[in-house]
C-alpha cells in the first residue's frame, strides 16, 4: 500500500473518530494530546538529512503550531497539562510540545519557532550533552555523510554522492554501530576521516549557556531525560535512580531551577513498566512521560502519560489530526504497537 493511500486512509478513519471523541470530551472533560520530537531543519535541509524522520520539517512545525490556534487548542506546559488531569475543568482541548535530549537546533531553530508563536515547549535535557560526556555518535556520523562524498568505514571506502546514498548509508552503519560499542566504532570512524570529536560534539550539542537562557524564558519548561540517555527498564534499582537523580541535581544545579517532570528515553510499553513509573515517583518527580500513544484525560496516571512522536516525514495536518482525536492511540493498542 503506498505511502499516499494509507495516509488518506488513516485520516478518513480520524475524521470518522473526531465525533465520537468530541462526544467523550463531553462526557469525561476536554482532551490532552502530548507530542514529542527530537530535533528539526529549515525545509531545504530537512530534503537532504540522511537521518531525516529523526527531524521535524520546521516549517511545517510552524503551520502546525497556526492550525492548533486556528482550532482552539491550548499549548501549555507540562505542569498546566498535568494540573488540567487532576482537576477536571471544562475548556479547550490542550496541547503539550516535548523535545528529548536536546540539541543546539532547540535552541537556534525550534525555540525562536515557539517564541514566535508565544506558546511553551518542554525541554527534557539529557545532561550528558551539554556536560559533553555523551558520545553524539548518530549526528557525527550522519554530518560526515551529508558533507562528504566519500568515508571511510572499517577497511571500506563508502561512496555517497547522492541523497539516496546517503540515507541508505547511514541507517546501514548506524544500525552495525547500535549498542554497547557505538563509542568505539565512531572514535575510530572519526580517526579514519580526520573528524574532531570535541568540535563535532559542540556543532550539534547545546550548551549550559543556551539552557540558562531559556530556563530564564517563561515559555520554556525543563525537564530532565537521565544523563546518558539509559534504557532505564534494563538497569538495576540502584543504577536506574543515579540516572533519575543525578540528571535531575544536574539540571537544579546549573540552572537554578527545580526540575519537576522526566521522560524516559525508550518509552514503549516493552521499555518502561511499573516498576521504572515507581522509580521516577520515589526519585522526586511529578510526572514522567512514555512515547506510547494516546490522549490524556481527568485522573490520568501522572508517572505514565503517553506521548504521540512526530515522525519528520508526517508532514500532513491530517496526520496531526490523527493524533489529536486519539485515533492512533486507539490503533496503537489495537495493533499491539505500543
Amino acid at each position: 500500500m503506498g505511502a499516499e493511500l494509507k495516509l488518506l486512509l488513516f485520516a478518513t478513519a480520524s475524521a470518522l473518530a473526531l465525533p465520537f471523541a468530541r462526544v467523550t470530551d463531553r462526557a469525561l472533560g476536554p482532551r490532552g494530546c502530548l507530542f514529542t520530537f527530537h530535533r528539526a531543519a529549515p525545509s531545504e535541509l530537512w530534503e537532504k538529512l540522511p537521518n531525516r524522520n529523526f527531524y521535524i520539517d520546521a516549517a511545517f512545525l510552524d503551520k502546525f503550531l497556526a492550525y492548533l490556534a486556528a482550532q482552539n487548542w491550548d499549548v501549555v506546559t507540562m505542569s498546566e497539562a498535568q494540573r488540567r488531569m487532576s482537576s477536571g475543568e471544562r475548556g479547550n482541548g490542550y496541547v503539550n510540545f516535548s523535545i528529548d535530549d536536546c540539541y543546539r537546533d532547540t535552541y537556534e531553530v525550534i525555540a525562536p519557532l515557539f517564541r514566535k508563536h508565544k506558546v511553551p515547549l518542554t525541554l527534557f535535557v539529557t545532561t550528558g550533552i551539554p556536560d559533553g560526556t555523551l558520545p553524539l555518535w548518530s549526528s557525527g556520523l550522519e554530518d560526515a555523510l551529508l558533507n562528504r562524498d566519500r568515508v571511510r568505514v572499517g577497511d571500506e571506502t563508502v561512496v555517497v554522492e547522492s541523497s539516496e546514498a546517503k540515507r541508505a548509508a547511514y541507517h546501514r552503519i548506524a544500525a552495525s554501530w547500535d549498542g554497547s560499542d557505538a563509542e568505539k566504532h565512531y572514535a575510530a570512524f572519526c580517526a579514519a576521516n580526520g573528524i574532531d570529536i570535541e568540535a563535532m560534539h559542540w556543532k550539534h550539542a547545546i550548551s549550559w549557556e543556551m539552557l540558562a537562557e531559556l530556563a530564564r524564558d517563561p515559555l520554556f519548561e525543563i525537564g530532565a531525560h537521565t544523563v546518558t540517555h539509559a534504557r532505564i527498564s534494563s538497569l538495576e534499582p540502584e543504577a536506574a535512580m543515579v540516572e533519575l537523580e543525578q540528571s535531575r541535581e544536574r539540571l537544579n544545579e546549573r540552572l537554578g531551577i527545580q526540575v519537576e517532570h522526566f521522560a524516559f528515553p525508550y518509552g514503549r510499553a516493552f521499555d518502561c513498566g511499573p516498576r521504572d513509573f515507581a522509580l521516577a515517583q520515589r526519585a522526586g518527580f511529578r510526572s514522567a512521560s512514555t512515547t506510547r500513544k494516546g490522549l490524556v484525560r481527568r485522573g490520568h496516571d501522572a508517572f505514565s502519560l503517553p506521548r504521540n512522536t512526530i515522525n519528520g516525514g508526517h508532514r500532513s495536518l491530517a496526520a496531526m489530526e490523527m493524533h489529536l482525536t486519539g485515533f492512533t492511540g486507539t490503533a496503537a493498542r489495537v495493533l499491539g504497537r505500543v
